[in-house]
C-alpha cells in the first residue's frame, strides 16, 4: 500500500476513535421502546399492496412480513384525500382531507382497526404516516377554521409548496392550530397504533415536535417516532429515528461510479460524529419517493442494489427499511396517483435475501441500532478506493463486513486486527475463517458473524 493512503487510513482511523469517546459521554435523551431497537421497517402502499387496495386485503399480507421479519408496518397516509387539485385520478396520499377519518378507497374505520388487531395478533407494530406540514386545499379547515390556521398570500389566498400544487400549507404560528395537530397525533394513539412516521419534518417548528411528544409519551412511552428529515435536531425534539438521506444518495452516486468506497468511510466518520450516539438512522434502497420518481433501486445501483441493501443491514446505527415490492424484487415505477397494484408475490431470490437479512439483524447485538448496538470501527485495507471493510461489536458479539463496491473483482488484504478467526458466513450459512485476504467479485458484500 502506497504511504499517502496509509497516513489516509490511519487519519481517518484516528478520528474515529476521538469519535467513539465523545459519543460515550454524551446522555440518552429519552427511552427508545425496547422492542425498536433490532427492529425492521415495512413501508406498506396499502393502494398498491393488492389488486383491491383495501386494508382486507392488506390484511391478508401480513403473515407474510411475520414470516419474512418485519417488525414495524409503516402505512402510508390513510385518510380522505382532496379534489379540489387532485393530481392524477386516484391523488396523493399526502393531500389529505380529513385527518380524523380513513380513506374510503381503502374500507372504513372498523376495517382500519381490524388491520390494526391482526397486527398485533402476529406480533407486528403499526405505525402512521403523520402528514402535519399541509391539508388538501378543500378540507374543511380552511373555511371552517380562523383564517390563520393557513399560511395565506397578500390576496388571502392559501399557499402550496415546491410543485405540491395539490395542498395548503398549515401555519403553525397559531396555538390553535398546534393544539388541533397534536390531538390528531392523540387520535390515534389511543386507537392503539405504535408511532408515527412523520412526513416534511423539517417544515414543522422543533418546538412543536418537542411539546407534542412530550405529551405523546406521557400517555404512551413505547411509541416509535420516525422523522422524514436529517439532522441532529430531531433527535432532540424526541425522535427515535431520522432518514439517512446523504447515505442514501451516497450508495446510488457509488454504484453509478460518482463516489467510492473512501467516501463510504468518510461517511460512516461524519454521520457519528453530527449524530447523537442513541440515534436511529433509516437506511434504504428504496422507499415511495424514490421508486415513483427516482426509479426502482435497479434503475439507480444496478448490480450493486444487493450490496447497498446489505450496508443497510450492517452499518452503525443503521435501521432497515423494505420498500412494498423490494422482498420480491419488484422492478418497475409504481405509479404514484393511480392504481398500479402488485399482483405477484411469489417468493424468489430477493424473499430469501431480506428473510435472511432480517435474522441476521434480529440475531446479532451488535447490529442494534442507537446505543445499543456496536460502534462502526473502520478496517484498514489495501484498496480503500474500492472496498470498504468495518466491523462492530457488542456484548461478545462480532460482525465483520468486507464491501466491494465496485464494478471489478478484487483480491484485498484487510487488517482484522486481533479478530481473525471461525465465523459464520452470512452467504452460505456454513462456518468460515476470517483473516487478511478476500477474493470478491463485483459488488459484492462479505458478511461474517460470531
Amino acid at each position: 500500500m502506497k504511504m499517502k493512503t496509509i497516513l489516509a487510513v490511519l487519519a481517518v482511523l484516528a478520528v474515529v476513535a476521538l469519535i467513539s469517546a465523545c459519543n460515550a459521554g454524551r446522555q440518552k435523551r429519552h427511552h427508545h421502546p425496547e422492542w425498536s431497537y433490532n427492529s425492521v421497517v415495512y413501508e406498506m402502499n396499502v393502494r398498491q399492496s393488492t389488486p383491491e387496495g383495501t386494508f382486507a386485503a392488506a390484511e391478508q399480507r401480513l403473515p407474510a412480513l411475520r414470516d419474512l421479519g418485519v417488525d414495524i408496518v409503516w402505512l402510508m397516509p390513510i385518510h380522505p384525500i382532496g379534489v379540489e387539485g387532485r393530481k392524477g385520478t386516484l391523488g396523493s396520499y399526502y393531500a389529505i382531507s380529513d385527518y380524523y377519518a380513513i380513506n374510503p378507497e381503502f374500507g372504513t374505520m372498523a376495517d382500519f382497526e381490524h388491520f390494526l388487531g391482526k397486527a398485533h395478533e402476529l406480533g407486528l407494530r403499526v405505525i402512521l404516516d403523520y402528514v402535519a406540514n399541509h391539508t388538501s386545499p378543500d378540507a374543511a379547515w380552511v373555511t371552517e377554521k380562523p383564517a390563520d390556521w393557513y399560511v395565506r398570500d397578500s390576496l388571502g389566498r392559501t399557499i402550496v409548496q415546491y410543485d405540491w400544487t395539490d395542498i395548503a400549507k398549515l401555519n403553525y404560528k397559531n396555538r390553535d392550530l398546534r393544539e388541533e395537530m397534536t390531538r390528531v397525533l392523540h387520535f390515534w394513539a389511543d386507537k392503539g397504533v405504535d408511532g408515527f412516521r412523520c412526513d416534511a419534518a423539517k417544515e414543522m417548528p422543533d418546538k412543536f415536535w418537542r411539546k407534542a411528544f412530550a405529551g405523546l409519551r406521557a400517555v404512551n412511552p413505547d411509541l416509535y417516532l420516525l422523522a422524514e428529515g436529517e439532522g441532529a435536531n430531531f433527535h432532540k425534539d424526541g425522535f427515535d429515528a431520522t432518514y439517512a438521506w446523504e447515505l442514501h444518495h451516497l450508495m446510488n452516486d457509488v454504484a453509478q461510479g460518482k463516489a467510492t468506497a473512501a467516501d463510504m468511510a468518510r461517511y460512516m466518520v461524519e454521520d457519528s460524529a453530527r449524530m447523537p450516539a442513541d440515534a436511529f438512522r433509516l437506511m434504504f434502497t428504496s422507499n415511495h419517493d424514490e421508486n415513483s420518481w427516482a426509479g426502482t433501486e435497479f434503475e439507480r445501483m444496478g448490480d450493486a442494489a444487493k450490496a447497498m441493501a446489505m450496508l443497510t443491514y450492517t452499518l452503525p446505527n443503521g435501521q432497515p427499511l423494505i420498500y412494498t415490492g423490494q422482498e420480491v424484487g419488484f422492478d418497475r415505477r409504481l405509479a404514484f396517483f393511480e392504481k398500479d397494484s402488485i399482483d405477484d408475490w411469489t417468493p424468489n431470490v430477493y424473499t430469501d435475501l431480506y428473510r435472511r437479512l432480517n435474522a441476521l439483524r434480529h440475531d446479532n447485538p451488535a447490529l442494534a441500532s442507537g446505543e445499543r448496538g456496536g460502534k462502526g470501527v473502520l478496517l484498514d485495507n489495501d484498496m480503500p478506493e474500492r472496498v470498504l471493510s468495518f466491523a462492530r461489536e457488542k456484548e461478545g458479539n462480532t460482525v465483520i463486513v468486507v464491501a466491494n463496491l465496485s464494478a471489478g473483482a478484487v483480491n484485498v488484504n484487510v487488517d482484522l486486527d486481533g479478530r481473525e478467526g471461525e465465523y459464520t458466513d452470512f452467504a452460505t450459512g456454513g462456518e468460515c475463517t476470517a483473516g487478511d485476504s478476500y477474493e470478491l467479485d463485483k459488488w459484492t458484500c462479505k458478511i461474517m458473524t460470531r
